[in-house]
């Protein structure tokens, strides 16, 4: 299998070392979570897995990564491959439906094992972005109740503004995150307009279609490590887990964001300077706390991971922008 590994080795202390030998999805989540959020988190968990656990550590820096989106790989465990998985994350989620006029789009749907079709298929999943799709599959296999899978975040986003189930949206600067919650920010904007910008938009209806990313919290200050783990899909175009910093209330400390960074790498970043190199400075503008409390049971596996919950309606008929 062909892997790239990007070792990061970070000076650590002895009790900062302990911690991070843990890893967070390893460790049982705090007494007290909801059944749902539990059952988001362990979905979310076990795909993290399933891609050899890549991960953007505490300063922002590509720590681990080995197979990609549309590699043709086996994932760990040697039955699924890279880029049917993501495909299987459009079909299952009921976002492709709303990718029909993309090309490539119908190869996905259409059974594998075809040349042409497949080559179609791989060739759509390199030109969309699937992070919305991915967290819109964590959903529907999570069985979260009301939750309207989308192949665009900011669908979402307005939803738990307008008080929509199962998620309402919350200052991160103000708010706690817990395991289930959602962590959001903006992308392509040439100004960062943080939460009170992303509400002042959102009243006035002037947001529309707008490119953003989310990822599922599945561990807080675990162990007190004042870290919080994120993951997320299409991260580094595999399923990553983020690490952002806590401040002493459990708070996230947002990473400032360059006005001149759309894309949250600073045209400094380079070899020589190190330290400008962050793939956390980003606008993160919205924390989407997880509101629904339903009682779940997921139902057996079939491809070692949690199993397949019924796939929702077909969304209206989109194109992602």
């Amino acid at each position: 299998m062909r892997r790239l590994l990007l070792a990061c080795l970070l000076p650590l202390s002895a009790v900062s070392f302990d911690v991070a030998a843990a890893e967070a999805c390893d460790v049982p989540p705090p007494f007290g979570q909801s059944p749902l959020a539990l059952a988001i988190r362990q979905t979310a968990c076990n795909e993290h897995r399933l891609w050899f656990r890549p991960f953007i550590d505490r300063e922002g820096r590509a720590a681990s990564l080995a197979v990609t989106e549309a590699e043709n790989e086996h994932l760990a465990d040697n039955g699924l491959i890279a880029w049917q998985r993501v495909a299987g994350y459009w079909r299952d989620s009921g976002t492709l439906n709303a990718m029909g006029a993309q090309p490539g789009a119908s190869s996905c749907i259409a059974p594998l094992g075809s040349r042409y079709t497949d080559s179609d298929c791989r060739a759509f999943l390199l030109d969309n972005p699937w992070s919305a799709a991915f967290i819109s599959w964590v959903m529907v296999r999570a069985g979260v109740p009301g939750f309207n899978a989308s192949p665009r975040h900011i669908d979402y986003i307005r939803a738990a503004y307008n008080g929509s189930a199962p998620y309402r949206l919350a200052d991160p600067a103000a708010e706690k995150p817990a395991v289930g919650d959602m962590l959001c920010f903006l992308r392509d904007r040439s100004q960062t307009l943080s939460y009170s910008g992303l509400v002042q938009a959102l009243g006035n209806g002037s947001v529309g279609h707008w490119k953003s990313h989310c990822e599922v919290v599945v561990s807080a200050n675990m162990g007190g490590d004042r870290t919080l783990y994120l993951i997320g899909g299409n991260v580094m175009n595999t399923v990553a887990m983020r690490m952002l910093m806590l401040d002493r209330t459990g708070r996230v400390e947002l990473p400032g964001k360059r006005e001149a960074d759309p894309d949250g790498i600073a045209p400094t970043c380079t070899p020589g300077r190190e330290e400008e190199c962050s793939f956390n400075r980003q606008d993160w503008a919205a924390l989407l706390k997880l509101t629904a409390a339903a009682s779940i049971k997921l139902p057996a596996s079939t491809d070692g991971v949690p199993g397949q919950q019924p796939t929702p309606a077909d969304p209206v008929q989109t194109p992602v922008r």
